[in-house]
Formats: C-alpha cells, structure tokens, sequence
C-alpha cells in the first residue's frame, strides 16, 4: 500500500535524458515549407477544450492491452508504507502531519523511526530535505535518507537516489548503481524508472536495445507518463523494437499531446494536417500547433505562420500570419517562404504585425 506525498506541491518530473535520444532528433515535415527540426522544448498545459488528465495509451504489441487497475504502477510521488493495522502507526502519524502541511512535526515523527530503519520514514525524510518543507533544502540530507531507504528496497527512494547518481551533484556520479537502481524500480512498476530505464537501455545498446526498452516504455506509457506516450509514438513510427504502425504511433501521440507534452504536440498536429497515420483532420491539427504555438514553441510559431497563410485547417488570415512571421523571426525560426511573405505587405500591415507580434505574451 502506498501514501501519496503532497500533491498540491509535488515535486517536478526530473528525466535522466531527453526522450529525443531514443530515434535522433524527430523532423517533423510536410505541409508548409519551412520546418526544421523538432526540439526538446516541453510545456503543461493541455489542449485549450480538453481537461488536464491522463491519457491512457492504446493497446500495443509491446505490451498488449493497456495496463489495468491490478497492474497500475506505483505513482512516482508517493511513498511505500506499512501494512494498515486497526490504529495508525508510528509512520502512519508522521505522513499524516506531513499530508496536512506539519512538516516539522512530521520530521519529528519520522526521524527516530529513520534511524531505526523504517524504509518509510526514511523516504519521507528524504522528500522533506529534498524540497525543504518546514526545514532548510539540504540536498546532501536528503541524498542520505534516499540511498538508505533505497537499500532497504523502497521503490521511490530507488527512483529518487538513481537521479542523483546520474546528476553527480549532491552525490558523486556512478551510472552503474544508477541502473542498478532504475532497473529495481522499473521492474517494481514505478512509471518514471520504468520510462528512464528504458532509455538506459538504449544508450547501452543503441543497435538491441530498442526491444527490452519498449516493453518498459510501454508500461509508462499505460500509466500515463506522456515522455513514455512519445517515446513508443516514435519506436512505431520508426520501426524500431516494434513493427512499424503508423496508426500505433498516431494513437501513442494523441496521448501524449492530450498529457501536455508540446513536442507531441507538435507533431501530432503535423500528422492530423498531413492524414499520416489515419484520416486527415486539418482543423484539430491547427488547435495542437497553436496551442503549442501560444505556449511560445518556435516550431509550432513558424508552423501556425504558414496555416494562416496558407488557410490550411484555418481560414486564411493575413494579419495573424503577419503577426506569427514576425514571432517566428523573432525566435530564429523563419524561412525564405516567410521572409519573403512579410516583405511582400504594405507598410500598415507590417506594422500592424509588428504591434500584434509586441503584444504577445507566451503561455
């Protein structure tokens, strides 16, 4: 059983390593001229008319049908916990101060318990040091309670002490522990270990190791883990350790474009404009690519520059085209097509687009 740390004040996701490392940079092409390659930019948000939430992946030949609730995988914030007896425990009191913001009482409640060895109470210690709740950030602290409930097999302290040992900040680097710990974790169903050591696997075998790596994917994937979401878009899309399936590949990307990751989004407005994958829907590609676009993702700025200029998914509009050139220059991310578009205006409309572009706020 497990007891989920404070997710009003989670900690943010930290990724050993882009998930682009896993098929080379994606170039995401068709359409308007003028795109280059994707980078690793990522934003929050959902899409403007759909709620924040976790896509669940399509079934796949990796993995077979989506992960279900007996096989969910621990939530990467959470913290293992004893088995519930009739009253609470000694450790039960300590999450509770800490779930209701008593975060030095928790320390209190927790402490002794750590130095006798509780994995829980320990992880616990390690979260509060880490983000310095009620006590100083004292990385160094909390590095000590995570590499000692991680011995003692806690599966977030695994996580959590494998990060620091690939980061070599807080604790001297040692890839070898780190994928020692990452597998442990990956293979108790943590979704982020399960996402990060399938890229460890790449890295270690770039020619074999794609077959072992989306079997993890796949199972972060299903627990919603958007980077897992793109990074079994891309092995589909490639035929790489799967089949090649583009439709796989599209159904992976809406996932991972519904759970925020703007790269997926990128490309998956590419792929609804294009019909790569399944049916052509240009309008709901122009939504992902602008709202990628107002979160100030050059791709997607150049990308929106051409549909309105184009009228492709969108009605043609010459200001708002004016407008995202001028963006898109602005963030190195033109191209002759635009250049040349802009040049071609009359001195009112540029500076009209100049003013809208002045305006903008990303977001």
């Amino acid at each position: 059983m497990t007891r989920p740390l404070d997710r009003a004040d989670r900690p943010s996701r930290r990724f050993a390593r882009p998930v682009l490392a896993i098929c080379g940079a994606v170039v995401l092409s068709g359409g308007a001229a003028g795109l280059g390659a994707a980078s690793a930019a990522e934003g929050d948000a959902a899409m403007p008319t759909e709620r924040p939430r976790q896509a669940a992946a399509p079934a796949d030949a990796a993995g077979g049908a989506a992960i279900g609730a007996n096989e969910a995988a621990a939530d990467p914030t959470t913290a293992s916990e004893p088995a519930r007896t009739s009253e609470p425990t000694k450790t039960d009191l300590a999450y509770g101060a800490f779930q209701r913001g008593y975060y030095l009482t928790a320390v209190q409640l927790a402490e002794p318990l750590a130095n006798l060895g509780d994995p829980a109470a320990q992880a616990l210690l390690g979260e509060i040091y880490s983000r310095g709740l009620g006590v100083a950030r004292n990385m160094k602290e909390a590095a000590r309670w995570y590499q000692a409930a991680a011995a003692a097999g806690n599966v977030e302290s695994q996580f959590r002490y494998a990060m620091m040992l690939i980061e070599g900040t807080v604790v001297a680097q040692d890839e070898a522990q780190a994928r020692d710990l990452m597998k442990a974790a990956a293979e108790a169903g943590l979704p982020l270990a399960e996402y990060n050591y399938g890229q460890m696997l790449i890295e270690t075998s770039p020619a074999g190791g794609f077959t072992e790596a989306a079997r993890f994917f796949v199972r972060a994937a299903n627990s919603g883990v958007p980077e897992a979401q793109y990074a079994m878009s891309q092995l589909y899309a490639n035929g790489r350790g799967v089949t090649a399936d583009p439709a796989k590949a599209r159904a992976f990307l809406h996932a991972s474009a519904l759970n925020g990751f703007t790269i997926a989004q990128i490309e998956y407005g590419i792929w609804l404009i294009n019909g790569k994958g399944g049916p052509a829907k240009p309008e709901e590609g122009f939504l992902f690519l602008k709202h990628a676009a107002e979160l100030g993702n050059p791709i997607a700025i150049n990308r929106v520059a051409h549909l309105f200029k184009d009228g492709i998914g969108t009605p043609p509009d010459v200001a708002a085209a004016a407008k995202w050139a001028v963006l898109a220059k602005r963030r190195k991310n033109s191209d002759a097509v635009l250049d040349d578009f802009f040049r071609g205006l009359d001195a009112d409309a540029q500076k009209a687009a100049l003013e809208a572009a002045n305006r903008f706020r990303s977001g």
